[in-house]
Order: C-alpha cells, then structure tokens, then sequence
C-alpha cells in the first residue's frame, strides 16, 4: 500500500486526505499548529491517522508522496529533508487531478484571479454544466474529485500551488496578470516568482489555450523569450487581436475559431478596466466551452462581486464604507485607490511582502485625505507617506482603525480597507480582517 503523508491539516490538507483514503494511499496527517476542530472531526470520522502541534520526522520519512499545504514555504526543515531524500512533494492540485477526467481551467495571476475564476464559473454554471469551483476559493478541488460529481473544473490557484505540480495540465489556462507579490517566499527575486506563473502552462499541448492580458508588459516580455505550446488567445483594452478578446466601441468584441460576438461594456455588473479585463477572461473561455452568447451576456450583467474585493458595506451619516481586504499586495490596492471618486480615509498595513509603495503615490497624492495604518510595522508605509498626507496614525486593532477613520471622515468621503499587505499579523487571513472590518463598521 502506497503512503500519503500530508503537511498541514487545512482545506486542502483534509481533501486530499479523503481522496487519498478513497484511492487505497495508506494515509498520514502532519500539521506543525494545532488542527481546527472542524478538520479534525472530518478526520476521526473517516478513521485516517493524524497529529497536531507536531512534525513525526520518522513517520513522516517513510512516505511514498507527500502533500504539502500552500502555505507551508519550501525552505522549512520537514520539506527540505524531504527533497533531500529524493521523496516527491507536490501540490493537492497535482495529486488530484490525476484522478480526475473532467476538463479543467486553471485562473492564476497576482491580481482578479478571484474574480475572474467566480465570474467563470458562474457562466459555465448557468451555461448548464456541471462545474466546480475550486483551488484558492471554496470547498477542496481534492474533496470535489473524491465525489466525482463534475464534468468541469475552474480552479483559482495561487503560485505556491502551481510551485507543487509536476503533470498538472489544464485545457484552457488563464494569466491575469503579474505584478510583484509574495516576493518573501521567492528569494525576493521577481523573476522567480513570475516564472513560478507561467507554470500554468508548462505541460500544455496545442489541444489546449491560454489566455493572458496583452496589455501586461511583464507577461509579454516573458512571452517574447519562452515559447507556449498552446493556442494563445489574448485579451486587451488597448489592442486589437486576431484571436481572443478587445473593446470597439465600448463593446467586448471575442473572435474565436473566426466566429466573433460583440457584447455591450456599459451592461456589465462589475464597473472599472480590471473588471473588464475579468470579464473578457471569463468570456472567452466560456465561449471556448461553446457557452450560448445569450447565457455569458445575461451571466455578465447579474453576476454579484466577490466578498472582500471592493465590497461596499454601509454609508453612515453619508460617509461610504467599502472592504477591499482581499487587497494583499500593492497592485489590488493601485485598482482600489484609482476607482475612488471621492476624498479617501485608507486603511492600510499588515505583513509587508517585499511591497515598494511608491507607484501608489501618484494617486495618494490626488486621493487620500488621511491614512490609517493598521499593522505590527508601519515604517515603510510611514517613510513613503509621511510627506505626502497630512493625517497619519496607527492602530493595532480593526475597530480601533474603524473609530478613527470614522472621526477623520467627512461627509461625502470614502474610508476603504485596502491594506496591500498579508494579514497574518493581526488576523486569521483576509476573510477575517474583512468579517472584522463589517462588523466594526457596523457597531458604529
């Protein structure tokens, strides 16, 4: 019997040690904190073996295969005696999809992959297949292929995930862009972590596409020094392309296997030219899976944002409120500040990434009236502010940011979370600081 040994206990973790069990793996759960009792419920009740709080090394060492989580670096001790001893880690992805022969699309990119990959899924889903959305968002993609209930696939997955495959080969990938971000666990060395990227391709055939933005000039440029093996379809609002998606006239015009269809800009549900290039991606990869023009025009029009990506909470005393807290790198945040339209309250801070905060200047400079940083180390936002704002204060607590942004708020104002930082300092994750930041706002 093979051994699965599996790093981390967390929603990947637990799906691949379901579908491991189900394939015949002996099984083994390792996670160095302690497992939440949600996990480990689903664990003692599918009889696999576990611990918390701990790495087994000897146990741990006597696996054919392990799982990593994503959040686990490859620079801990565990994984680099693992690859030391020749034993393959690989990512839930890899091991997954090898069980699995629904068509799948994989979304990357450092910023809207959320976006782009629920926009997708919502159209293939009114579009009548049987899809599931998985990867960086919702319930395991590994869980989801212990059920076996899809035809179709659309994973979100992170660069840390694309750095654990070996065979994974989605039929259609899509690169939203690359800005630099996480550069922490890449040796803060940007070309690795955009090579870590455009490992969404690596093991695709001419059967298969990518879709990519054209207009990203550190996707191009990688793009003139590597060859892709799959069909290219672009998309671009600056260019016209023989194949893929751009804007005439305010319209998205998609030309695939020469057949075009036109779709009007101003119907779409999520306004801005980020939106629009997410809904150009989904677009064309619906279009690709022979989805009617009539089901990806009405999905574009009532398709809800995401929770955390510019999601307005409340106005009070007609002052706006809006969480972008999925902003974790200083590129969401440039989205964020450019489609503010009134004077601006900005929360921002967390566990800088290797973040240079001097592109937002520009539009800090036109924007922000005051700056709240919340975060355990504020220099570096403090060096490249301090000049440029003339309220700036810190806080280690959501509802103590909320209260002062609310006494420096005017009415007409905006006071946006958009914190171009990690989370881990002060919360869980995103979700957390986002979930903190509505209730604080809604206490008021």
């Amino acid at each position: 019997m093979k051994r699965l040994v599996v790093l981390g206990a967390g929603e990947s973790g637990v799906g691949t040690a379901l579908l491991g069990k189900q394939k015949g793996y002996h099984v083994f759960v390792s996670d160095k904190q302690k497992i939440k009792p949600k996990y480990k419920e689903v664990l003692i009740h599918n009889e696999i073996e576990w611990e918390e709080e701990k790495h087994s090394k000897a146990v741990i060492m006597t696996a054919d295969v392990v799982m990593k989580s994503p959040g686990i670096p490859d620079t801990v001790p565990i994984v680099k005696e693992l690859n030391h001893k020749g034993i393959p880690v690989i990512s839930e992805i890899e091991f997954a999809a090898q069980f699995t022969d629904a068509i799948i699309v994989g979304i990357t990119g450092s910023n809207g992959k959320t976006t782009t990959a629920s926009l997708t899924h919502h159209i293939l889903k009114q579009g009548g297949l049987n899809v599931g959305l998985a990867g960086n968002i919702g319930q395991s993609f590994a869980a989801q292929v212990a059920e076996g209930k899809n035809d179709f696939y659309v994973l979100e997955l992170s660069s840390f995930q694309l750095d654990g495959i070996v065979n994974f080969r989605p039929h259609i990938a899509i690169l939203t862009n690359i800005t630099e971000d996480h550069l922490d666990r890449y040796e803060y060395k940007f070309e690795n972590y955009i090579n870590s990227k455009f490992r969404i391709v690596m093991n695709q055939t001419e059967a298969d596409y990518f879709v990519y933005d054209a207009d990203d000039p550190v996707i191009e440029n990688w793009m003139q020094h590597n060859a892709v093996q799959s069909q290219k379809m672009p998309f671009s609002i600056t260019k016209k392309v023989a194949q893929g998606a751009s804007i005439n006239n305010d319209k998205i015009t998609l030309t695939i296997k020469n057949k075009t269809i036109e779709m009007p800009t101003k119907s779409l549900e999520l306004q801005g030219n980020h939106n629009l290039k997410n809904a150009m991606a989904a677009s064309t990869v619906a279009k690709l899976l022979s989805i009617r023009k009539a089901t990806i025009r009405e999905s574009l029009t009532n398709f809800q944002s995401v929770e955390h990506r510019l999601e307005t909470v409340l106005k009070i005393q007609n002052v706006t409120y809006i969480n972008d807290s999925k902003a974790t790198n200083v590129n969401a945040t440039f989205y964020a500040l450019d489609s503010m339209s009134s004077p601006t309250v900005w929360i921002v801070g967390g566990v800088d990434k290797g973040n240079n905060y001097e592109e937002l200047l520009p539009l800090v400079n036109e924007k922000v009236k005051a700056i709240v940083c919340l975060g355990l180390d504020n220099e570096k936002i403090i060096n490249t502010f301090g000049n440029v704002v003339p309220i700036m204060t810190q806080t280690e607590s959501m509802k103590d940011a909320v209260q002062i942004a609310y006494r420096l708020a005017d009415k007409g104002d905006t006071v946006l979370l958009s914190p171009a930082c990690a989370s881990f300092d002060l919360f869980e994750n995103y979700e957390d600081r986002g979930r903190q930041f509505k209730d604080a706002v809604r206490n008021l």
